[in-house]
């Protein structure tokens, strides 16, 4: 009795934390491609710095709320990408590069294409590609889980 007791209690402690804290899966952009010919769903790209402080907690934060990785994991297939980035990046069938602006700045040709928002980039930028690659979001603030919930839901009504 006891020894089952024993493997009861260590099969929970192997086992709870995977069920409770799930991790959002994140592709990268050269896995999308391949992936949508697998499974159509709609892209959402998170541009953001490592310096930029409503990055940070905007991934500390809702990127880890138990309803939004769900719903991300299910749902989308999603990127989460550095605007920093140094590494080409090819991605729909072209390449985008990293272009510096000054000795140690710089942003990426991608992280402008997706995350351009009334004419300039900000961060933290959220872009919402549908399965065609056509940008059906941009929002260049921080978005708390909340937000960012109404925001998948209505983009999965309107698919």
């Amino acid at each position: 009795m006891k020894n089952i007791l024993q493997i009861l209690m260590l099969t929970a402690v192997i086992f709870l934390p995977l069920s409770v804290f799930a991790q959002l899966q994140t592709y990268s952009f050269a896995q999308l491609d391949s992936l949508q010919k697998t499974k159509k769903k709609n892209i959402v790209v998170f541009i953001h710095t490592d310096w930029c402080k409503y990055c940070q907690t905007m991934k500390n934060t809702t990127f880890k709320d138990k309803k939004v990785v769900q719903l991300l994991n299910e749902k989308f297939w999603f990127a989460d990408f550095n605007a920093e980035e140094k590494q080409d990046i090819i991605f729909n069938g072209h390449t985008f590069k990293y272009k510096p602006t000054g000795s140690n700045t710089g942003i990426h040709e991608l992280a402008e294409q997706l995350g351009t928002a009334n004419g300039k980039v900000s961060y933290p930028a959220l872009c919402i590609l549908n399965s065609d690659y056509e940008i059906i979001f941009q929002y260049d603030q921080f978005l708390s889980s909340t937000d960012l919930l109404k925001v998948l839901n209505e983009v999965l009504k309107n698919s």
